[in-house]
């Protein structure tokens, strides 16, 4: 296609206009008067004859180009018009003609790639194959800006939520270079949030499944592996690639001397996020007689009502978006915090760099991450007995504090629920609901065998799940229909908001786990909303969240130690009206406001834990 400039042009251009509208056009025209145009033509600047010859017949706009070049041909800014000439030779089958044309505008302009493409289509059309490749070779970015456009392109694409083309662009990328971790990473969690498993299978030559299991990040590697050493390996390499020790410690490590206890929150998710919701209220039970709270901001301002409630149950809230990591630090220490709580961990957006200065004589990552943060500057991970048992603690890195009871916070104060029904959720009345409302990442394909078996055993049954994703939809129904379940059986619910999603969790009958990385605000959601749930219990702390749940509630009936058993729990329980009802009214007898309801004991036992720690001179 002929490179356009439509721009208006100068010159004598009505004699020209006459000429080609004759029969015949400019070929018919006579020799002496030809010459006359020829001149006419000259004096047309480029714009000119481009805007000419593109409202002619080929032949004219080949006769007006080589009349213009050959007064023009030299000049560095002809480059679009010997393209457009090669344009016409090759719509004559000049091929030879039409590569002599694409080369001088190469000469003028090397970085033209559109004309080393034509050069490339001409040469093989004139059986130059070999000259063609080149032509075709020289066109190409070289390899090191092609592996940055790849990899721009899929990091735009992710953010777009465009899943599977953001994962081309990546592999693409890892084509040309292969032992990128970062992209590695970000490939091995597309594949996770797609489902196309296994997700550490890249299809690039030289990069292993260990490899890309190694560099999957701190997010993806607690869906992929029930083992906390593999989990703090992987966080170690993450953490000493991103995130290089300070010059300094900047606290007191003998602490400070305070009549309350200075305690500090440090997040970027201070906003509509689920973190948020769980730890509102206990920052607003805090005992104010013996603790002061500081919240450290770099959280989005997105006016939610969770933002303005966390802000206000704060003593002091310090912004530090625009502050740089040592700012931050030094603000701190400023204002002598005794211990930090990190709520962040290894998720998106957390400011590790401000941990590194250590800012606070006693540091610990609380709820944001559920694993392994292996940064030397941090003191303590909080959990509980069951998420952290003593016989796993060696595994773990920082050491474990646990909290008597469970190690969620949780917030007690009564939602505001619409009404729902199964008939508007899309859901047969007479069935038993199965569901998972988690985000399609925590499953595997274990785990989706095992549910497949459950709905198979059990008589007019369906799957609910969350729509999640296109990719991992139709990757999700195919494998559905391979097992030759029903497609009606397999139900898909719409993102809603936050009170809409709680109140349609009780119109399912049981909620199916994900292994080894356990559903947590999501499970606390479920029980609290009268849902009975089985989970497989593993060993690292994401693959016994829902233990820990489940037993503060009183339903340790739902707690499986295998596959089998969790199949069989699930489908006894489905099959079973007594046991299910049992379990039913044992979670609407309130079992979750006794239990994981109550914030006030909750925060005492929270302060228990951090009081246990504290440093003083």
């Amino acid at each position: 296609m002929p490179f356009l400039l439509p721009f208006p042009m100068p010159g004598d251009e009505a004699s020209l206009l006459r000429a080609m509208a004759r029969p015949g056009g400019l070929t018919q025209v006579p020799s002496g008067e030809l010459a006359y145009l020829g001149r006419a033509v000259a004096g047309l600047d480029l714009l000119g004859v481009v805007q000419l010859a593109e409202g002619a017949n080929d032949t004219d706009g080949l006769i007006l180009y080589e009349f213009w070049l050959a007064a023009h041909g030299v000049e560095a800014s002809s480059c679009a018009a010997w393209f457009n000439l090669g344009v016409l030779r090759m719509k004559r089958g000049d091929a030879g003609g039409a590569s002599e044309a694409y080369r001088t505008a190469l000469r003028l302009k090397p970085d033209m790639v559109e004309a080393a493409i034509n050069l490339g289509t001409a040469l093989e059309a004139s059986g130059q194959v070999d000259a063609a490749l080149g032509a075709w070779r020289s066109a190409l970015p070289p390899p090191a800006m092609r592996q940055v456009l790849h990899n721009q392109m899929g990091r735009v694409m992710e953010v777009q939520g465009r899943l599977g083309p953001a994962a081309d662009e990546l592999r693409s990328s890892l084509l040309i270079a292969p032992h990128q971790p970062d992209v590695q990473q970000h490939l091995v969690h597309l594949r996770q949030r797609m489902t196309a498993w296994p997700v550490t299978d890249l299809s690039v030559p030289g990069v292993t499944a260990d490899e890309a299991a190694f560099h999957c990040g701190p997010l993806a590697s607690l869906a992929l592996w029930d083992d906390p050493k593999l989990q703090a390996e992987g966080a170690a390499d993450w953490i000493a690639r991103k995130t290089p020790p300070a010059p300094e410690r900047l606290a007191p490590s003998f602490g400070y001397k305070h009549d309350r206890i200075r305690i500090g929150y440090l997040s970027t998710d201070f906003c509509r996020h689920a973190m948020s919701f769980l730890i509102a209220e206990l920052l607003e039970l805090h005992d104010r007689s013996r603790f002061e709270v500081y919240g450290y901001d770099a959280s989005p301002e997105d006016g939610s009502d969770i933002r303005a409630r966390v802000l206000g149950a704060l003593d002091h809230h310090v912004p530090i978006h625009g502050l740089t990591d040592e700012a931050a630090a030094r603000a701190m220490v400023a204002d002598e915090i005794d211990v930090l709580i990190d709520l962040n961990g290894l998720t998106k957006g957390a400011r590790l760099g401000i941990l590194r200065w250590k800012p606070a004589p006693v540091m610990a990552t609380y709820l944001g991450y559920i694993g392994p943060v292996p940064l030397p500057e941090l003191d303590y991970i909080l959990c509980d007995e069951i998420t952290i048992p003593p016989e796993l603690e060696a595994d773990y890195a920082p050491r474990p504090l646990r909290i008597a009871g469970c190690y969620q916070a949780n917030d007690g104060r009564k939602p505001d629920l619409p009404a729902v029904s199964r008939a508007a959720e899309g859901l047969p009345e007479g069935a038993f609901v199965f569901t998972c409302m988690s985000h399609h990442y925590k499953l595997t394909a274990s785990m989706w065998e095992s549910w497949c078996k459950i709905v198979a055993s059990v008589e007019n049954s369906v799957l609910w799940l969350v729509d999640d994703n296109p990719e991992s939809k139709a990757a999700l129904s195919a494998r559905w229909a391979e097992k030759g379940l029903a497609p009606e059986r397999l139900i898909w619910a719409a993102r809603v908001d936050p009170d809409r999603y709680r109140a349609r969790l009780a119109l399912a009958d049981l909620f199916l786990d994900t292994n080894p990385y356990n559903a947590g605000t999501i499970a606390s959601d479920a029980l609290r909303m009268g849902l009975p749930m089985v989970t497989l219990q593993g060993r690292a702390f994401a693959a016994r969240m829902a233990s820990s749940l489940l037993t503060a509630v009183g339903s340790v009936e739902g707690i499986a130690t295998s596959p089998a058993d969790y199949e069989a729990k699930a489908i006894a329980i489905a099959t079973d009206p007594a046991l299910h009802g049992k379990m039913r009214a044992h979670l609407a007898g309130g079992a979750w406001e006794r239990t994981l309801g109550q914030a006030a004991d909750f925060t005492q036992r929270f302060e228990a834990a951090i009081s246990s720690v504290i440093k003083r001179p």
